[in-house]
């Protein structure tokens, strides 16, 4: 059958004409009283339907209502008050999350969100949220409402006074700023409207694109004559029935891609359109840059390309500082003013801010410029304490510069600040230097597990080396001559000295050399569960702890002083077996610490190096009576007379540190007598050249300590960092005394 039978056997129907779509900014109207609110219009059009809407709000809301809020009497923070019971649980409805998440989209939606307490007077039991349609505000004379009035289908189901002097009521109103109008705040889909419009016809363009199988439209060209040869005009019924017809044969994806079947004089002529003015993704992508941007939210964070952020954790980070968290410093202000007030005691909301992960990064970035800044001279410790949320602290307003910039000329022979950069407290105690003396890389630096390059093991075993003319500046140090080699794991090392034994002698181990020195079957064992442990769970103990352990597997006569810094090692770190993780049983077993401790031997390797820590000891007091180096000890005792016993405490405290980790060598055993003596001339410079004190020195006592503490650097050194002072103090042997 032809298209012209089908005119005249088909009744033709009237075809009705759709609707146009509505559109919001239709809708909006500019806000104009309270009956031209279009809440509804904004959920359905803007957040229902609407993609970026709907992500935007979600995710503000979401990441939000995780925020843990704390509650605080005065600044001690509270675990158990009613107040942290209702804000967890608002009502029976709600988790804490659930609550603060439906208040976060009321306010993004409507620009208005409303919070109500089951009581008018005393301490609330439960909080829910109203309906931001269903509230009216009654305005008054002044700038503050007369009431509340909540509605359902235009009638009044409750109404809630406003006191007139404070503006509180049962109800609070938390509205984001409008500026025509006095009561009612301003929805970020208003401000976006034209793009949320614009976004969403584009949408619905290309479904219909879809559905019409992708197929642009057509011209059907028609040029019918009549009897005489004339063109004949189409009638109104006729022009409906072809079109119909079409519909029904060709139209839709059913039909997609049918061949069309055309008589007579009919002509199909495709309409080509523009590839640009098909580009429809690029205007999407553009309406939702702008409808992200209204809410705050970076268009990354969206699915949508964008230059402005190097990377999603800027657009993250960004997302927080800029959106979230003034939005959680409203809320936080106004639960303050209007929940808080109701329970007895002083106190305080607030959201905690620190626990935020993204955060917790930044803060993390501004610890690490802001140490920089300190050590480098260029910013006080209250100005960095300031920068982290820190409390000021007394001393910290001193610019600390490190001592080997200070120019040449300025060097006097009163004092070295070795350590000025290194502050200490009142015992005298440096606060920042590490047990060792060492800075040691973090873990996962080296290649192949448990195997040290030769520069670590020259940390590890301070007097050898790599290369010849390093030794060789170390044997001038420690008063010997020459090197001599040997083999280290393959590898060919220097050391001081011509030989071993006069690197003995020297270095005063040789009254140590018949101490059994050996790690005993327990220490051995341990060490072997400590790098099994590490090598399964990937942590715990550093490259040091590695070899260590490598150390007493292998059963190799340990020197005295890596026997000593295995009882240190201990010592620090005996606070661990305290921690979470470090007995079997416990969550998280082994922890880290754990695993550290079997890589140094474990219970058996620190009571091992106990014992063997006092039978070097008990040997190194012998060979001072005997004159090898320590009968200064008591005649220099009666130099300490004078001091109090605070400082005497401290003295004696670093005498020991020291000899701990340097009095088996040659030159560097110092004395409390030594130590007294250089403290008391640096009280008297103090006192009589006070031009020279450095303007941080807050006391006679601190400028002391800071003396004591350049000349220990020096006997363990070889060196001053500025000015040569106390030669005649220095150990006899030291490169430096002036002792003959």
């Amino acid at each position: 059958m032809g298209l012209f039978d089908r005119f005249k056997t088909k009744q033709i129907e009237q075809i009705q004409t759709k609707e146009a779509p509505q559109v919001i900014i239709n809708k909006i109207n500019a806000y104009s009283g309270k009956t031209n609110r279009r809440y509804k219009d904004y959920a359905k059009d803007g957040y229902q339907e609407n993609a970026i809407v709907y992500k935007c709000i979600s995710m503000i809301a979401n990441n939000a209502s995780a925020v843990k809020i704390k509650v605080f009497s005065g600044d001690k923070e509270l675990d158990n008050h009613p107040l942290i019971s209702l804000l967890d649980r608002p009502n029976p409805l709600q988790s804490g999350v659930e609550y603060f998440h439906s208040m976060i989209s009321y306010l993004l939606i409507s620009g208005n969100t409303y919070m109500l307490k089951d009581k008018q007077v005393g301490m609330p039991k439960e909080l829910y949220l109203l309906r931001p349609d269903r509230i009216d505000i009654k305005s008054g004379t002044s700038m503050i409402p007369t009431s509340y009035c909540y509605k359902i289908d235009n009638k009044t189901i409750n109404e809630y006074p406003v006191d007139k002097l404070t503006g509180l009521s049962q109800i609070k109103h938390v509205r984001l700023w409008n500026p025509l109008d006095d009561f009612y705040g301003l929805s970020p889909i208003v401000a976006g409207a034209y793009n949320i419009d614009q976004h969403n016809l584009a949408g619905l363009h290309n479904v219909g694109l879809l559905k019409n199988g992708c197929t642009p439209s057509a011209m059907l060209k028609f040029q019918p004559k009549d009897e005489t040869g004339m063109s004949a005009t189409l009638t109104d019924d006729q022009r409906a029935m072809i079109l119909e017809d079409l519909e029904f044969r060709f139209k839709g994806s059913n039909n997609s891609g049918r061949p069309m079947l055309l008589e007579g004089d009919f002509d199909y002529v495709q309409m080509g359109l523009n590839p640009k003015d098909m580009d429809f993704l690029e205007l999407m992508n553009m309406s939702a840059r702008e409808i992200a941007l209204c809410f705050g939210v970076p268009a990354q964070l969206v699915g949508i390309a964008d230059q402005t952020y190097a990377n999603v954790a800027e657009a993250r980070l960004s997302l927080y500082e800029e959106t979230i968290l003034p939005l959680l410093h409203r809320i936080e202000s106004d639960l303050n003013e209007w929940l808080a007030p109701v329970y007895d005691g002083d106190l305080t909301i607030k959201y905690d801010i620190d626990s935020i992960p993204i955060m917790i990064e930044k803060k993390k970035q501004v610890f690490e410029n802001v140490s920089q800044g300190v050590a480098q001279g260029i910013i006080t410790r209250n100005e960095a304490r300031e920068k982290l949320g820190l409390e000021p602290i007394t001393g910290g307003d001193t610019i600390l510069v490190p001592s080997n910039l200070f120019p040449l000329g300025e060097v006097n022979d009163t004092a070295d600040l070795e350590d000025n950069d290194k502050p200490v407290d009142s015992e005298g105690n440096e606060k920042y230097e590490d047990d060792w003396g060492l800075v040691y890389g973090t873990e996962g630096t080296q290649g192949t597990e448990g195997v040290l390059t030769e520069e670590q093991k020259a940390m590890l075993e301070e007097d050898v080396f790599d290369n010849e003319e390093e030794a060789r500046a170390r044997a001038e140090v420690i008063g010997c001559e020459g090197v001599h080699s040997m083999e280290k794991d393959g590898q060919t090392v220097y050391m001081p000295c011509a030989t071993h034994g006069q690197y003995d002698e020297v270095i005063g181990e040789k009254a140590l050399s018949d101490l059994d020195l050996v790690a005993s079957a327990g220490m051995k064992a341990e060490a072997k569960r400590g790098l099994e442990w590490r090598k399964e769970f990937k942590r715990g103990g550093t490259l040091v702890g590695v070899a260590r352990a490598n150390q007493i597997i292998s059963g190799e006569r340990m020197s005295p002083s890596t026997v000593l810094r295995m009882f240190s090692f201990f010592s620090r770190h005996e606070v661990d077996k305290q921690g979470e993780g470090f007995k079997q049983g416990q969550k998280g077993y082994p922890s880290a610490g754990r695993i550290a401790w079997a890589l140094w031997g474990g219970d058996a390797g620190f009571s091992w190096s106990k014992g063997k820590r006092d039978q070097i000891m008990r040997e190194r007091e012998k060979a001072d009576t005997q004159g090898i180096e320590g009968t200064q000890d008591t005649q220099d005792e009666l130099k300490v007379a004078g001091l109090s016993k605070t400082v005497e405490k401290a003295l004696r405290g670093k005498v020991e540190k020291h000899n701990e980790k340097h009095g088996d060598k040659k030159g560097k055993r110092v004395t409390v007598g030594m130590l007294g003596a250089v403290f008391k001339r640096g009280v008297g410079a103090y006192r009589t050249n006070p031009q020279s004190v450095r303007p941080n020195v807050t006391g006679e006592d601190q400028w002391a300590y800071a003396r004591v503490n350049a000349f220990l650097y020096a006997v363990r050194s070889g060196r001053f960092r500025s000015g040569k002072f106390d030669l005649d103090l220095l150990p006899k042997g030291h490169p430096l005394s002036s002792k003959k």
